[in-house]
């Protein structure tokens, strides 16, 4: 149900670094011009050939966008989701203005939520299949690990803090967090967490996914989750539109810098926004979908109202999870009213899974660094797509076009598959 309610003696967390890639850009800046400019990144599915499948569109992110260095030796390791984290951590590091030299390895760490699915390509590919049903054997098994380290170094979850932890000194905490869609906010909070109560001094924490495989794909269409738009791919994500379908699948990571604000004035950072509250919740309810009464929601947002010490009146604007599927954007609609009130009809809520995809693990690390850039440049990104008034989300959605406002203090939801649900509120950094 979240945490106890802040005290004074909690130390106060801010985000001093930013980082991301998507399907609109391999950086922080590129991603909010695109996101402002209307724009989406869904297009039908390069990875694999997609034209038989029932599905066929995604938001992807183009690898040619993306140069690593220093990380050959360990390339067989590294999945499309390790890959992305490391992109964006070292964005986030250097708009962070870090130098491995000034921080203490030790009060330093990683929390990130992901997931590590292998891709095998080809002739790989065709050898794991050799593994299923009477044509498995112990020698082929052994053999093809051997020769194939990425069945095993790339399902492995640990890994993606562990090759993030490997890239700066940040020899402390040291987790991977899988909770579906909740990932990269309940990493961020349990990180905000960490720091507040004195565990650490900073921690570099968000999420980074890629399910936009084959197998993926598959498991989200039988679940009956993801949108059989068959037009424009670009129309396809229609959050709180009535004539929405289903989410659409993307990848990319988003990921920032959280410190103690003592450590961050006194190496004098540059300092995005203050992280003032987190809940966590859990419905248990059914795999793909809330409870119909938003119970898991409600307790999570009001856990993050408590641990902020603030009233839900003081909540400027709402990056809402908004998926695009009937059930979540209904329920998310219900949860909102029932914990502000009348005030639920006059914050301005976007769903920015309109234009990225649903970044699934990853999703809620970019939503957080687009909710602290709405405060910063004082502007709401669009609700793309939101052409037909659905009378069960009858909310401020801020539709099709971005929006001028003055806020102060912003609250992300990413609510999972299982029933995770997570709950981040940020406040505006005067200086």
């Amino acid at each position: 149900m979240g945490h106890p309610s802040m005290d004074s003696k909690s130390r106060r967390v801010v985000i001093t670094g930013l980082g991301a890639v998507s399907s609109l850009g391999a950086d922080v800046e590129t991603i909010w011009r695109a996101l402002l400019e209307e724009r989406s990144g869904v297009r039908q599915i390069r990875q694999f050939e997609s034209d038989s499948f029932p599905v066929r569109i995604g938001s992807e992110v183009d690898l040619d966008q993306i140069e690593l260095h220093d990380v050959e030796p360990l390339a067989p390791l590294m999945s499309r989701t390790v890959r992305f984290g490391i992109w964006a951590l070292e964005h986030a590091w250097r708009d962070a203005r870090l130098e491995d030299d000034a921080i203490d390895p030790w009060r330093s760490g990683v929390c990130i939520g992901a997931s590590n699915f292998p891709v095998l390509r080809g002739d790989l590919a065709r050898s794991a299949y050799l593994l299923e049903g009477d044509r498995y054997n112990a020698d082929h098994y052994l053999d093809l690990c051997r020769r194939v380290p990425e069945l095993l170094a790339q399902r492995d979850i640990g890994a993606v803090s562990t090759m993030l932890s490997a890239r700066h000194p940040l020899r402390g905490i040291s987790l991977t967090v899988q909770t579906a869609c909740a990932s990269a906010t309940q990493a961020v909070g349990e990180a905000w967490q960490m720091i507040r109560s004195g565990e650490a001094d900073l921690i570099v924490a968000g999420g980074s996914d890629s399910m936009m495989s084959a197998i993926c794909v598959t498991g989200f269409t039988l679940l009956g989750a993801v949108s059989s738009y068959q037009g424009d791919p670009e129309k396809a994500c229609r959050p709180f539109d009535r004539k929405r379908d289903g989410l659409v699948l993307g990848e990319g990571a988003g990921i920032v810098v959280l410190e103690a604000l003592e450590h961050a004035q006194r190496r004098q950072a540059p300092i995005h926004a203050e992280v003032i509250g987190y809940g966590s919740s859990c419905d248990g309810y059914r795999f793909t979908d809330s409870h119909p009464e938003a119970l898991g929601p409600v307790r999570c947002m009001r856990a993050a109202l408590r641990n902020a010490g603030i009233p839900p009146e003081a909540v400027d604007h709402i990056n809402a999870h908004g998926t695009g599927t009937p059930q979540n954007d209904r329920t998310e609609t219900l949860a909102v009213k029932k914990v502000f009130g009348q005030h639920a009809f006059r914050v301005p809520i976007t769903s920015t899974k309109s234009q990225l995809g649903h970044m699934v693990c990853a999703a809620g690390g970019i939503e957080l660094i687009v909710t602290v850039l709405s405060l910063k440049h004082s502007v709401i990104p669009p609700t793309i797509n939101l052409e037909n008034p659905d009378p069960d989300c009858d909310l401020d959605y801020v539709p099709n076009h971005p929006r001028p406002a003055s806020m102060e203090i912003a609250l992300s939801n990413s609510f999972g598959f299982g029933g995770q649900n997570g709950t981040l509120i940020v406040k505006r950094w005067e200086g």
